[in-house]
């Protein structure tokens, strides 16, 4: 699976695990053709993810101020090509103006530049992310949470929602995958109450009155791939 040598690593902290269940209509039209939707009982899911990077990196260099840590919010739902499971981002918020220039380098990945904080206390979390854009609708997200102090036996359901080693991007009519390798997820339960959340304004649903199915993860390692040509030819 991994040809190629690891080209940038990171360290994932205070991970938010956020998922709700979608018509697969709602978000079919907006992946790229080419994959298809990796539904559970016949639910699409979108999917937050917050968390904290430190020590990001090249690989065979050191941390570099400026560019090792940074706030992320994404948003994400679960798809499949040729067999591999995997994710596809509909948005990728840093509040690191740097990382978003370099990330969305020819069209690569949508990372979009936000405002973005974290409050901690004990086990305590205050996520708050604003983005603004000329363009598009103002996208909030509020949260309060408390990550319960035991680790949790994973359900099938909650490995196929996290342990996602793959992601597929499309620039200039080339659908890209890259690989990510990690050990498995340890999660715990959260307890708390999403105050606001505008995020995926492109959907024609309204999401966010249920309540998500939420997990926390401390920490977690991660190594990236360098990216690889899809061979599309046949889609």
């Amino acid at each position: 699976m991994y040809r190629n040598q690891w080209i940038m690593t990171q360290v994932w902290h205070d991970v938010l695990f956020l998922h709700w269940p979608v018509s697969p209509d709602d978000l079919v039209e907006h992946i790229p053709p080419e994959l298809e939707l990796d539904l559970y009982n016949g639910r699409a899911w979108i999917g937050l993810i917050f968390f904290k990077v430190k020590g990001n990196r090249p690989r065979l260099t050191p941390s570099i101020l400026g560019f090792s840590s940074f706030l992320e919010l994404n948003v994400r739902t679960y798809v499949t090509f040729e067999g591999k499971v995997g994710v596809h981002f509909f948005s990728l918020d840093a509040n690191n103006s740097l990382i978003v220039k370099l990330s969305t380098l020819g069209g690569f990945l949508p990372f979009r530049h936000a405002k973005i904080s974290l409050k901690r206390r004990k086990n305590k979390f205050t996520i708050q992310s604003i983005y603004r854009d000329k363009k598009t609708i103002r996208e909030v997200f509020v949260t309060t949470f408390e990550s319960m102090p035991s680790s949790i036996e994973s359900n099938p359901f909650e490995r196929w929602l996290t342990e996602r080693y793959h992601l597929w991007t499309k620039t200039k009519d080339q659908l890209f995958r890259v690989d990510i390798r990690h050990s498995p997820w340890i999660l715990q339960n959260v307890t708390g109450r999403v105050i606001e959340n505008s995020m995926g304004t492109f959907l024609k649903s309204n999401y966010q009155v249920n309540a998500p199915i939420a997990h926390y993860s401390k920490m977690k390692k991660a190594l990236i791939f360098p990216p690889v040509k899809e061979n599309t030819e046949n889609k």
